[in-house]
């Protein structure tokens, strides 16, 4: 063991391990040392959050730390996510109405079984000559212009080691939000419970419908990422590569009391009450049980990323952590790794790194601030299908159409093209940003008049024109930045006329107005009389996204003038 790093990473699960290799493939000289509190490997299904990967964060396991031949021989395929909403017949599936796609995705995704995924990463990471100490607890770390120390106890011997970075992966450990006092509050007030059972789960295997069966072709319902939820509360199932299964609840405590589910067999009990169906499957598989942990008020805010002064970074569970719906931890795990590698590499060739690790750090706050509306006070919507369905798809396109598009051609660390979509007052950014919450809180305002329970219905995203079109749009590479800038107004101009056509079709049906009239999507409201419907920001319905909306739309439309 050497006295000094370029980098010392406290903690070796995902965000720490994937900082590492992230590092060593761009420059392979760099001296790394990663701490990990684990004594030993993980076990398989590894008893973490974070199974399920979508678009953005399966690019950078593949494609920017090359392991896309591991995941494709060790991990499961995922077919996307898939939603059972609320009925009247919970204990039938085949009623329930049911989005997901129907055939393969173009962009794929993983099931990730976290035990054999991060056994094998700190394989890898330890081939690039990263050194790894197992059983090492971080006690504290402090900063000077010389060089940062980092004490840790390994074998109950107090041991000091030095590091120009220090990057905070100890996930809820926290040492840096801890030892500055950067936590900041999330009024987000949800927990989550989840088990593994040994064995295959299929819930293709739940309902002798035929039809229902034969919506998909074999084997695709059961490498979903799959949701039963009602309000306050969504329940995963999701198939691990050891051909084991895992099992979750997450609820709002206002709805769901987390006492109701804090133990096994208060959660078992939970499902009788609120998902019969899954109770009746799971419940005999408790002889199966490997493990069951609980986490409450999953959700955290932090008031800094990082420090270009100090040379430290946080990444994972240890800055901002949003909820798991949609599974966006490795996604911004990926876009945190971006940020914080990049600042080391250019800090170590000599580069002046001040200004950039600010912008990186507001970018990053405000991209999760934005996300943030998402989430915040929407469990209370997942009992209103029409809404949800909705919503997802909503969530889906600005997902698809700007994050996981600048993503993938390396934006974020474009510093004039960060300031250009962000910083600027008229950016395209900021227009998104603000698109994206006035949709959001449409979305709350709309709750009061969703009262109808559906049924036996099926809905593909693919069906709609605009969603395939910008899920296919995520893998393509464009020339130059003015072509990237380019793409996002165009995917902008998309999303505001989605915006607008959601809206008129909930006006048309609440409040009985033409589903012709002109909306300015930045200030659709139901509540009163302010949607601006008169200027030049108000734009005229467009046949095509009418068309996809429709398909989307399960009320009875309403014929008006």
């Amino acid at each position: 063991m050497q006295e000094q790093y370029d980098v010392v990473i406290l903690g070796g699960g995902l965000a720490g391990l994937t900082l590492s290799i992230q590092l060593k493939r761009a420059k392979p000289d760099i001296s790394i040392l990663v701490l990990e509190k684990r004594a030993t490997e993980a076990a398989v299904a590894a008893h973490k959050v974070g199974e399920s990967t979508v678009e953005l964060g399966s690019h950078y396991l593949r494609e920017v730390l090359d392991l896309k031949e591991y995941l494709e021989a060790h991990e499961l395929p995922k077919h996307g996510l898939r939603f059972f909403f609320k009925s009247n017949t919970k204990e039938k599936i085949a009623s329930r109405v049911e989005l997901g796609p129907r055939e393969l995705l173009p962009v794929p995704s993983h099931q990730l079984d976290r035990g054999t995924l991060e056994n094998e990463l700190i394989r890898r990471t330890r081939t690039l000559d990263t050194e790894v100490i197992m059983g090492a607890r971080v006690k504290d770390v402090t900063f000077s212009k010389s060089g940062n120390e980092v004490i840790y106890v390994k074998d109950k011997v107090e041991i000091k080691t030095n590091g120009r970075w220090v990057a905070d992966a100890s996930g809820r450990g926290n040492v840096l939000k801890h030892k500055f006092g950067f936590k900041k509050d999330w009024d987000h007030d949800v927990n989550a419970v989840w088990w593994r059972l040994k064995g295959v789960i299929d819930i293709d295997k739940w309902s002798d419908d035929a039809e229902w069966k034969n919506k998909l072709k074999p084997g695709l319902r059961y490498l979903s990422t799959v949701h039963f939820m009602d309000a306050g509360y969504w329940v995963w199932v999701i198939p691990l590569g050891s051909k084991n299964t895992s099992i979750g609840i997450v609820a709002d405590q206002k709805l769901h009391p987390f006492d109701k589910i804090n133990r096994y067999e208060n959660a078992i009990e939970w499902l009788k009450q609120n998902e019969p169906l899954c109770h009746k499957m799971l419940e005999p598989e408790k002889e199966n049980l490997m493990d069951f942990m609980i986490l409450k008020h999953y959700g955290h805010n932090s008031g800094r990323v990082y420090s270009g002064e100090e040379r430290w970074g946080t990444t994972g569970e240890s800055g901002p952590f949003l909820d798991p719906f949609y599974s966006p931890g490795t996604d911004f795990i990926s876009l945190n790794n971006g940020w914080l590698s990049d600042l080391i590499l250019r800090d170590l060739k000599g580069e002046d790194i001040l200004v950039r690790a600010k912008i990186y750090e507001q970018t990053h706050l405000s991209l999760f601030e934005s996300w943030t509306h998402i989430y915040q006070y929407k469990y209370q919507l997942m009992g209103s299908t029409q809404i949800m369905v909705v919503k997802i798809f909503w969530d889906w396109a600005v997902y698809w159409s700007v994050l996981a598009l600048l993503f993938t051609n390396k934006a974020f660390t474009d510093l004039k093209l960060i300031k250009e979509l962000f910083a600027s007052a008229d950016g395209l950014g900021r227009k998104f940003t603000a698109l994206h919450k006035q949709v959001q809180d449409f979305f709350i305002e709309w709750k009061p008049y969703d009262t109808e329970i559906f049924s036996n219905k099926y809905i593909d995203p693919f069906d709609l024109n605009f969603l395939r079109k910008f899920q296919q749009g995520i893998d393509v590479k464009h020339a130059n930045p003015e072509k990237l800038v380019e793409q996002v107004s165009k995917n902008l101009d998309i999303l505001e006329k989605v915006a607008a056509e959601i809206f008129r079709h909930v006006s048309t049906h609440v409040k009985n107005t033409s589903p012709k009239i002109k909306v300015n999507p930045y200030t659709i409201k139901l509540t009163d009389d302010s949607t601006d419907t008169e200027s030049v920001n108000a734009i005229s319905p467009d046949p095509e996204i009418t068309k996809d909306v429709d398909v989307m739309w399960f009320y009875k439309k309403k014929e008006l003038v």
